[in-house]
């Protein structure tokens, strides 16, 4: 028996919760079948082997355990559009599909906080500027699926390493209000010495508008009076992210 699939057998129990009580509805074969094989194609391969559906009925097998998920796991993806959209959706949106439940959307909250601690922990006590594509993913990973535009701020040590990151403000669909000298003196209260910026576009697109733009030269001019270092603002959209630095703006 290979290492893997020995880890499946293994693992069937963790998938399949506890076992079913008797006179309880027994799985149909072809389902369970299925999910083996999923299982396996899964250890085998990683998730780079699954397309997006796929990786789905994994996470809903544990929610919906006697059940042929496929259809729910398209069903989602015909709403959100994507994996990462789908694990990201508000609970209220994702109760809008039809057949999704408290349980389905615990376990697609679970998978979206893993993803987001796991992204979160290449970054903190790290210098930044050295693990700025770290920094990119992570911001991705939290921001760039939200239904309303947040702004946060990362504060940095004399060492440019991030010592804090805080939502500084939650908005509408395309406007979050932000005050610099809250910006700055919060810098000041954690004994930062730089900070970058960073919030989102639910539209998807990462441009920045002139709004965008002044503000950012605002919190700039706020933090240069009080020896802080602005190193960036960056927009995160679905579609990518634009850096106030590379762009020439900063």
């Amino acid at each position: 028996m290979s290492q893997s699939r020995a880890f499946h057998d293994l693992s069937l129990p963790l998938f399949e919760g506890a076992p079913s009580p008797p006179g309880a509805a027994r799985q149909p074969s072809y389902i369970r079948d299925h999910r083996s094989r999923l299982r396996a194609r899964f250890l085998d391969g990683g998730a780079a082997a699954m397309p997006d559906y796929e990786l789905l009925e994994l996470v809903l097998f544990r929610a919906i355990p006697r059940r042929d998920v496929k259809p729910l796991a398209r069903a989602l993806l015909d709403r959100f559009g994507d994996f990462a959209a789908v694990i990201s959706a508000p609970p209220e949106r994702l109760c809008e599909v039809a057949g999704i439940g408290p349980a389905v959307v615990v376990e697609l909250k679970i998978v979206e906080a893993a993803a987001h601690r796991l992204a979160q922990a290449r970054v903190v006590g790290r210098p930044v500027i050295a693990s700025w594509e770290a920094l990119i993913a992570y911001c991705r990973a939290s921001m760039a699926h939200l239904g309303t535009e947040q702004f946060r701020v990362f504060y940095l040590d004399r060492k440019n390493v991030l010592i804090a990151d805080e939502e500084q403000a939650r908005g509408t669909v395309d406007h979050v209000p932000v005050y610099p000298r809250e910006v700055v003196k919060r810098a000041l209260m954690l004994d930062a010495s730089a900070l970058i910026l960073v919030h989102n576009h639910p539209s998807g697109d990462p441009t920045p508008s002139q709004a965008d733009i002044a503000m950012t030269a605002e919190v700039q001019r706020a933090a240069a009076a009080l020896g802080l270092v602005l190193h960036d603002h960056v927009v995160i959209g679905r579609s990518g992210e634009v850096s106030f630095r590379a762009e020439g703006y900063l």
